[in-house]
């Protein structure tokens, strides 16, 4: 019973970051008021899963472009202000957990890119062993994500940048291995979430939801509790794989809707 109730706590509290973490608008809170002319731009990083120990990442900057062209120029990129700098482990941002790394006022307007500026301290960790990741200049000078929306002045708008580790570690022919980033951006207001709880869950275990247009995975955390973030509307598969060390059996979810804005909660998923 102590067991069950923890496992409810632990739900309620990932239900309550969905919400929180998903679904960003206008607030009328006084605390949340933006400023005149401006829009709230917020942007975090997660990950698909990946068969490694640990995959860090040098996050240095973010920066954005507002417009595509000035006259018949290119329009300049401007760095954003406080952006949450540093070297994460990316597959500690799964099972629904997600990093901050900018959340701040810009000018109302169109959005064209962002980019996100990566350093070279970056590095994959197997069997215990770290080896640095090659990171070619073009990836250390700015990874160029498409935004293409206007923002409109006192809105807030957040972003899902989901790194997919197996896609973005690349080995080389040498045995090292270097990091080609894969990131799907994702706007969260156009998206819904799957949750649930895996039972057993003395290891962890896959959860991917899948159709004929996206994959989004994540691993259960040391509960068994997963939160699947950035899922576009439509219908998916929902597999879970426990590890194989477990003897259970992979089990398959048919026809999970998900809808904008929308928490689909799977509850508890039993595997035999």
């Amino acid at each position: 019973m102590k067991r069950t109730m923890k496992n409810l706590k632990l739900k309620s509290l990932l239900l309550a970051a969905v919400v929180a973490f998903g679904f960003t608008s206008c607030n009328d809170d006084d605390e949340n008021v933006v400023e005149e002319g401006n829009a709230q731009l917020t942007l975090r990083m997660t990950d698909a899963p990946g068969d490694y120990d640990q995959v860090w990442v040098d996050v240095q900057d973010v920066m954005i472009k507002t417009e595509a062209l000035v006259g018949e120029e290119e329009a300049e990129w401007e760095s954003l202000a406080n952006v949450e700098a540093g070297r994460y482990d990316l597959l500690q941002l799964t099972g629904g957990v997600s990093q901050l790394i900018a959340d701040v006022e810009i000018p109302a307007g169109y959005l064209d890119q962002v980019r996100l500026i990566l350093g070279p301290d970056n590095a994959v960790v197997i069997d215990g062993e770290e080896t640095p990741m090659a990171t070619p200049s073009a990836q250390q000078s700015g990874l160029k994500l498409k935004v293409e929306q206007e923002l409109e002045p006192g809105e807030s708008y957040e972003y899902l940048l989901d790194f997919d580790v197996d896609e973005s570690v690349v080995k080389q022919g040498n045995g090292g291995y270097s990091l080609k980033p894969v990131i799907r951006m994702m706007a969260m207001a156009n998206t819904g979430s799957i949750m649930g709880e895996v039972h057993p869950n003395e290891t962890k275990s896959l959860v991917k939801a899948q159709n004929a247009s996206y994959t989004i995975s994540a691993y259960t955390d040391e509960s068994g509790n997963f939160v699947l973030h950035g899922v576009p509307a439509g219908t998916y598969k929902v597999t879970v794989t426990p590890g194989a060390e477990t003897g259970l059996e992979i089990k398959d979810i048919d026809n999970v809707k998900v809808e904008e804005n929308t928490a689909v909660d799977l509850e508890t998923i039993y595997l035999e």
